[in-house]
């Protein structure tokens, strides 16, 4: 096999998101290179730990994984070294620092459930609010929602908006068209409340040019106009001007990197 043809295995007893979220992280790095990353998630047993080895081997995968039984990690590191592969244990050191701390031994259970408790019913709650007011002028949803994003069409208002849901704000986002007057409630005291969302004009253009590509529409609309976006942008910044919120620039930004910038404001 090709050594610049790199595989990564994320494998996991769990989801596999955390192990997957490293080699995202790392392969970031290495732009220029074609990598795929293959999550085995709910690997609860040796057979399984030996069919995803064997597939390793024949790929010669580098391996990241997170099993909370000392069995499964012992295991799966002697078939890695058997087999010379790279490998990486994502939970020992943190299980043995925590274990250390506390002078007890970990209990080795496959993903413990969630307590169903406030902080997960909150969790709910945000998100089908979230849901529910999804790119509305609408003065229920901002007077109830715990942060406001603002701004023109296709700055990630919405995406941004289910992932801060997710971590328990309930969301309401405004698109802000010329056409279209905004909301007095928007306006009145949201300072404290209402992020404003803008983009590099250029890249806008060619989002909106996909967008219209996508709905099987021509890319002379006046929707990705680049007068008509310089009149969004005019409005738009008129208007954020006028509320006193914060702006966030999100080019080239991802949702997690933007929804850190947004929570910077609320968690001083």
């Amino acid at each position: 096999m090709n050594e610049k043809n790199v595989v990564a295995f994320a494998v996991s007893d769990s989801t596999g998101k955390t192990a997957k979220h490293l080699m995202e992280s790392a392969v970031g790095q290495f732009p220029e290179h074609e990598i795929k990353i293959k999550t085995f998630s709910f690997v609860r047993s040796l057979d399984r730990v030996d069919e995803i080895m064997k597939k390793a081997k024949e790929e010669n995968a580098i391996i990241a994984y997170t099993f909370v039984k000392n069995e499964m990690r012992d295991y799966l590191n002697q078939a890695a070294e058997k087999n010379n592969l790279e490998y990486i244990d994502m939970m020992k050191k943190p299980l043995a620092m925590v274990a250390g701390r506390l002078n007890v031994e970990p209990r080795e259970e496959f993903a413990l459930k969630y307590k169903l408790d406030e902080e997960y019913f909150k969790r709910i709650e945000a998100m089908e609010f979230t849901l529910k007011f999804d790119d509305l002028n609408e003065s229920k949803g901002i007077a109830e929602a715990d942060i406001v994003l603002v701004g023109v069409s296709r700055t990630s208002k919405t995406p941004l908006s289910v992932h801060l849901s997710y971590l328990g704000y309930k969301t309401a986002n405004v698109p802000l068209v010329p056409e279209v007057e905004v909301h007095p409630s928007v306006l009145k005291d949201n300072a404290e409340k209402v992020v404003g969302l803008t983009i590099d004009p250029e890249m806008l253009n060619d989002i909106r040019i996909e967008r219209l590509k996508k709905m099987g529409l021509g890319d002379d609309a006046t929707y990705a106009a680049k007068e008509r976006i310089k009149e969004e942008f005019e409005y738009a910044d008129s208007i954020m001007e006028k509320i006193g919120c914060p702006i966030i620039d999100v080019t080239d930004k991802t949702i997690e990197e933007t929804a850190v910038e947004v929570l910077s404001y609320f968690n001083d």
